[in-house]
């Protein structure tokens, strides 16, 4: 099954997608992966850590520090990909990360490498849209989605520049700022994912902030998709090698709950 097919039929569901969010390197990679896919997640997001992960909170910014002291490279990563394509051949998998490691040795060697590692996406957080040569032809050539941030303060002048790279689905930032600090008002989100859905027909999944099941629910009445990151993070940290059980459970209870919003 070829990357976009992963990616829109993870949207085509009869509900909202479970977007779940780990940082690679950190902990036993495979084992949490596995325990999302486990626990009902419909798309994983995989963190390449990186020295100054601007866009992060805390919990994450820990994450890079974790997974890079244990020595964590590109290659890595691609290698937890590559493997954990193997294992789940219909799950979409996400790379989100910084331009840096990704376009270091040329963007078309990055988007091969991904493609060949059974990628579906690609989340840079800092090449905007405005400079979207410097990674997107190379992804949209390897059939890779390009999947760009819109955020509260992206406005109707911006948006047209934001969708219109943008494949696979569109990630709205719920807050301002960086991630897993603070939880934005539902009605804020609710006009904003209008305000987006009314220029694009790609999904909008929503995330920064999103911790627990009810506020899952509360996002998956107004949005295609719900983005939880920093509380299964917070689980690798806690927990160690028991996170995989503790991460299934979270991941079942967010998924019963987007399950039930609609």
């Amino acid at each position: 099954m070829n990357s976009s097919n992963r990616l829109s039929n993870a949207f085509a569901k009869p509900h909202p997608a479970l977007v779940c969010f780990l940082t690679a390197g950190d902990g036993d990679t495979a084992a949490n992966l596995d325990a999302l896919v486990a626990g009902g997640a419909d798309v994983i997001e995989l963190g390449m850590p990186f020295t100054d992960p601007m866009a992060d909170g805390p919990a994450i910014q820990q994450a890079n520090i974790r997974s890079l002291g244990a020595g964590t490279t590109t290659a890595d990563v691609l290698r937890m990909a590559t493997e954990f394509r193997k294992r789940h051949p219909e799950v979409p998998l996400v790379l989100m990360g910084y331009a840096n490691p990704m376009i270091r040795r040329g963007p078309e060697w990055f988007a091969a490498a991904a493609k060949e590692a059974g990628v579906d996406g690609v989340i840079c957080v800092d090449i905007p849209p405005e400079e979207d040569e410097a990674l997107g032809p190379a992804l949209r050539e390897a059939g890779i989605a390009p999947i760009r941030l819109a955020t509260p303060t992206t406005d109707d002048k911006r948006l047209p520049a934001v969708v219109e790279g943008s494949e696979g689905f569109l990630y709205y930032v719920a807050v301002a700022g960086i991630t897993g600090m603070q939880q934005a008002a539902i009605e804020s989100i609710e006009a904003n994912v209008g305000r987006i859905k009314k220029a694009t027909d790609i999904p909008v999944a929503v995330g920064f902030g999103v911790r627990t099941p009810q506020q899952a629910s509360e996002i998956a009445r107004v949005a295609d998709g719900v983005v939880v990151g920093s509380a299964l993070v917070d689980l690798v940290a806690e927990h160690g090698a028991d996170a995989p059980e503790r991460l299934r459970e979270l991941t079942a209870e967010l998924a019963g709950a987007i399950r039930a919003a609609r």
